[in-house]
Formats: structure tokens, C-alpha cells, sequence
């Protein structure tokens, strides 16, 4: 939502020879958007879900443009590492990991998978806005499930990480 406004900035970076990292869950694809990927050295994806339902029932949104910022980024041949955290209940379904490794397999500007495990850390956010946190019980990974999930992952990509 702030990529007009970072364009300058990152123009400045650049010319100084500052590397240059967008992390960024890829729900807008604007001409600042692509112009600022176009100015970073790497991308940091987030890519919430693959399957459309599970991603809508997570974010109240398609992963169309997700998907989309993805396909510009390994179009312009820009490095991108894709970040999946994994919610017990909620991402961690084999379908659906599958589905995504089949998608992405291909990827040459995709350097490696980030499993960034489910936490509840911003669950203290919600109270002041008067909003229920929405994973209200779900526990935390268990060692297996992550190494479940970096094994499958691992069957389609070389890098695979658990941050």
C-alpha cells in the first residue's frame, strides 16, 4: 500500500548501492508495485495458502494477485524467497503443500521455501480493536509437523528452511 511512496526512497537506496529487501504478503499489483520490485534486489513472498478456499478462509481474500506478484516477479527474473507459515488446522494440509510445490517447482527466480512456524504473538493486537483473534486455539507447531511440512516441501524445491 506504500509502494508509491517507497519508489523515491528506494530510487535514492539504489543509487547508493544499498541492497534492497521487500517483504510483502503480494495482495496488491499496482505500476508502483511492479516498480518497486523492479528497484529491490529481493522479494520476501508471503504466500498465506495455496488452495483459493483455505487461502479466502484465512484472509478473507484470493491469492490471485499473490499468485500473480509471483508470476511478474519470476517474469522480470527477480529473486524471491517464499515465506509459507504453517497453521495447524489451517496451511498444513499435504494437498494442499503439494499443490503449491507443483505450481512453484518450475520457479527459477524462487531461491527457497521459508516454513515460518504459526506463533501467537500478535494475538494481543486484536483486544484493543475490539476484534476476536480468529486463531483463538490453535496450538503452536509441534517439531514433527514442521519437519512433516519441510519434507514435503523439500520433495520440489532444494532450499527449504524452517525460520
Amino acid at each position: 500500500m506504500q509502494a508509491e511512496q517507497l519508489v523515491p526512497l528506494c530510487q535514492r537506496l539504489k543509487e547508493a548501492g544499498i541492497h534492497i529487501c521487500i517483504d510483502t504478503n503480494g495482495s496488491i499489483l499496482t505500476d508502483s508495485v511492479r516498480e518497486l520490485f523492479c528497484l529491490a534486489d529481493l522479494i520476501l513472498l508471503d504466500v498465506k495458502e495455496f488452495d483459493p478456499e483455505h487461502h479466502r478462509c484465512i484472509t478473507g481474500r484470493s491469492n490471485q494477485t499473490t499468485l500473480a506478484n509471483a508470476s511478474f516477479l519470476e517474469e522480470t527474473q527477480k529473486p524471491f524467497r517464499l515465506r509459507y507459515v504453517l497453521v495447524p488446522g489451517y496451511t498444513d494440509f499435504e494437498a494442499d503443500i503439494r499443490s503449491l510445490g507443483e505450481h512453484f517447482a518450475g520457479y527459477e527466480q524462487l531461491e527457497r521455501v521459508e516454513i515460518l512456524p504459526y506463533h501467537t504473538l500478535g494475538r494481543h493486537k486484536y483486544e484493543p480493536l475490539g476484534l476476536t483473534y480468529p486463531l483463538e486455539g490453535v496450538k503452536e507447531n509441534t517439531p514433527e509437523q514442521l519437519q512433516k511440512a519441510r519434507q514435503l516441501f523439500s520433495e520440489y524445491f532444494k532450499e527449504v528452511y524452517i525460520n
